[in-house]
């Protein structure tokens, strides 16, 4: 390789990076922290398809920012995906309230995170959408290293 070939992600490069992912108000969702990259494969599943797609093409150093609508990150919540359980269901010493996230294990044992939506008397509305379906995403990325 010459000194003037500048590397670029490519569809399986394996790349480190620093991100940060924020909704539109700021509040951060995920980031790196500052002593450390985040590794993986492009493709690989780690990042959200759409995300992998936006690296491909950029420079080693180069910070991009990009802004995803809910159909481009977690969808849009689906009404099909609440669900109302006796409250009977849940441990006693469980404290409920709404916006509460709880774990629920599948049959095929895995677990899968849900918010308590509504409380009624004898009854609980869990939200099964994913926790961020419904936002916009502020993504911003710098490309630290790439395997060629």
């Amino acid at each position: 390789m010459t000194e003037s070939t500048v590397l670029t992600v490519q569809e399986h490069s394996h790349i480190e990076i620093r991100f940060k992912l924020t909704l539109v108000d700021g509040t951060v969702v995920d980031q790196t922290e500052d002593d450390e990259v985040f590794a993986f494969q492009v493709g690989d599943g780690q990042l959200l398809n759409r995300l992998d797609a936006l690296l491909i093409g950029l420079e080693i150093g180069t910070t991009a920012k990009f802004t995803l609508m809910p159909e481009q990150a977690f969808g849009l919540p689906d009404s099909s995906n609440f669900q109302v359980l006796p409250k009977a269901d849940f441990p006693e010493t469980m404290i409920l309230k709404e916006g509460l996230v709880i774990g629920f294990t599948t049959p095929t044992g895995t677990e899968v995170p849900a918010t308590v939506y509504e409380i009624r008397n004898d009854e609980v509305v869990i939200d099964f959408n994913h926790p961020l379906a419904g936002q916009a995403l502020i993504f911003e990325a710098k490309i630290e290293h790439i395997d060629p």
